[in-house]
């Protein structure tokens, strides 16, 4: 398991493009038949993506988390960006197809992924926080995901947001999950810009063309630097850093949060005259 050192904002107006994409880029995500697992020190997030094939995967137990086993003392959610597929948790098996998320609770030693059909596998996208607290595991399907609509075609970020982990959803500790689909024609997501000091963010993008790619925009409003990302990677935004991005062309993204408070719509916006 990699483990990502954040760089404060005194640092980061120093770095190079090679520094940025090592401490906030988290890359090689998805691999065909195995699991990878990368531990964020900021709000002690663990980053991963399974992807089953012909065989189901474990997840394991790494040593860095000195823990009996993963949701010993964690919340786990899974979100499948693959085809359909199976979470078995304990010997209950969860059925979770396209754009589903499992929320799974602390205290539950056995989990496992895999995929219905290997000719279309499933690919969990895996995000998990520290919980001081059990909760019931809770499927929730691509139809119940409080979809809303955003921003318009004349703004090039037409977008529909839909919540999956949240206040009024699942219960859970300190996770929060959702999923953004920009519209045909519209390449921007998060705008306004903002940040939210109480918590800091993941994203990943996801549904992008191989040839395709994400400019995001992060760093304070006044210091701002981008990265160059393709499909399925994750980026790790602090929560003195703005976050948004453009895209070549429409893509999705997968929203996650940890931290001191649960409210969505706890953010300060950034005027986009004010960046820099």
């Amino acid at each position: 398991m990699k483990t990502y050192l954040m760089a404060d904002p005194v640092r980061f107006p120093q770095m190079t493009t090679a520094q940025l994409r090592r401490d906030f880029l988290i890359e090689a995500l998805y691999a065909p038949g195995a699991l990878q697992l990368n531990y964020v020190d900021l709000d002690r997030a663990v980053v991963g993506m399974a992807a089953p094939v012909t065989v189901p995967i474990t997840l394991p137990t790494d040593p860095d988390l000195r823990a009996k086993y993963f949701t010993e003392r964690r919340e786990l959610g899974a979100l499948n960006i693959g085809g359909s597929g199976v979470i078995r948790v304990g010997d209950k098996a969860y059925p979770v197809d396209n754009l589903d998320m499992l929320y799974i609770g602390r205290g539950n030693p056995e989990v496992s992924f895999e995929s219905k059909n290997p000719a279309s596998p499933a690919i969990f996208y895996l995000l998990s926080y520290p919980a001081h607290a059990g909760h019931p595991i809770a499927l929730v399907r691509k139809n119940q995901a409080n979809p809303t609509e955003l921003g318009s075609a004349e703004t090039c970020n037409h977008r529909t947001v839909g919540k999956y982990i949240y206040v009024g959803g699942p219960t859970s500790c300190q996770l929060v999950m959702g999923v953004t689909h920009l519209h045909p024609g519209s390449n921007w997501n998060t705008m306004p810009p903002h940040t939210h000091m109480r918590r800091s963010e993941i994203y990943l993008y996801f549904n992008l063309a191989p040839e395709a790619r994400v400019m995001h925009l992060m760093g304070p409003a006044e210091e701002t630097r981008h990265l160059v990302m393709k499909d399925r990677e994750a980026v790790v935004s602090p929560g003195w850093s703005i976050h948004t991005g453009v895209g070549t062309r429409a893509y999705s993204f997968c929203w996650g949060m940890g931290g001191e408070n649960q409210d969505y719509a706890d953010m300060d916006p950034v005027p986009v005259t004010t960046l820099r």
